[in-house]
């Protein structure tokens, strides 16, 4: 297991989170079908349908970020160019979320969505430090090597 379990936790509540997105919206557009409910005169079927679609594609989503997350985990590595960005993006959702939650939903929610905010900004840094340092450890490694062996870092022997 990874020295960082923020990461691992991160990726467990993004999949639960992705679940549970998945499973309301299937819900709302339960409740729109059944209810025969209309927008501004859209087909009551098409507006159940495109809930669906909009909760597969969220949940899939977050999915998608929560498997980063677990893969940045279990290689105990910063996540790639776009895997960062995916994460960066989940981030900026999370904290929108949060902010229009606040008013809609309440505290709890908000608390929710800083929370995972936290762990997915926690895991960027957190793995960002690690690589600095082991690129600063390298970069030392390599000039003791090449200290000891008399030639500078691009092989070159040294004159006498």
């Amino acid at each position: 297991m990874a020295r960082r379990p923020v990461a691992w936790v991160g990726a467990i509540v993004l999949f639960a989170e992705a679940v549970g997105i998945a499973l309301l919206n299937w819900f709302l557009g339960l409740v729109v079908d059944k209810q025969d409910m209309s927008l501004a005169g859209l087909d009551p079927r098409a507006m159940t349908v495109s809930t669906w679609i909009a909760g597969l594609l969220f949940g899939g989503y977050l999915a998608l970020c929560g498997i980063v997350l677990a893969r940045t985990a279990a290689r105990d590595r910063a996540p790639g160019g776009f895997g960062r960005l995916l994460l960066i993006s989940c981030a900026v959702v999370h904290a929108l979320l949060g902010a229009f939650s606040v008013g809609l939903v309440g505290w709890p929610a908000f608390l929710f969505m800083m929370a995972v905010l936290g762990l997915i900004v926690l895991t960027l840094v957190a793995y960002d430090k690690k690589a600095q340092q082991d690129d600063g450890a390298a970069a030392a490694h390599r000039e003791d090597t090449s200290e000891s062996n008399g030639t500078p870092e691009n092989g070159a022997p040294q004159p006498a």
